[in-house]
């Protein structure tokens, strides 16, 4: 699975390990999903600083320090969110790269939201990117697809 080389979560490991990069991740959708895959790669602790499951909107305040009033004004699911989840566990992991992973798994649209509605936030300290993603599937495909997604994005930015 993740241990064999051609595998996202390896080839991600390999490639911030190259670097001598890590990452940290804040994952409302996707609930430890993301740090879970690349944990699973042999070695995984030296490019993964750890993360934060923050699914309760406080929490995203509280433990990766998204504004409450972004939050406010942009609701736990957005671009605006997805980033600052990406900035505040960078800074709060003294991570290389942040990574914000919030959206709508399903089965029922959220706050207007509909399933499948994915934002992963990427911030490297020099800037941060978000993507918007309509991921299909029920909740396992989409929470799967959306780290998957992640984990390319983040090969993306590291050439």
């Amino acid at each position: 699975m993740s241990e064999s080389a051609g595998h996202p979560a390896a080839r991600l490991h390999a490639a911030l390990l190259g670097r001598g990069e890590t990452v940290a991740a804040a994952e409302s959708l996707t609930a430890g999903l993301f740090c879970a895959t690349l944990a699973e790669v042999p070695g995984a602790s030296g490019t993964l600083r750890g993360g934060v499951v923050v699914y309760a909107t406080d929490l995203k305040s509280a433990l990766a320090g998204v504004p409450v009033d972004l939050l406010a004004a942009s609701g736990p699911v957005s671009r605006a969110t997805a980033a600052a989840l990406a900035e505040g566990v960078r800074e709060r992991c003294t991570a290389t790269w942040g990574i914000g992973l919030t959206g709508v798994a399903g089965p029922a649209p959220v706050d207007g939201h509909r399933p499948g509605r994915v934002y992963v936030g990427l911030s490297d300290g020099r800037g941060t990117d978000v993507l918007e993603l309509d991921l299909p599937g029920d909740r396992a495909a989409v929470r799967a697809a959306a780290v998957a997604a992640a984990m390319a994005a983040l090969l993306d930015r590291l050439g």
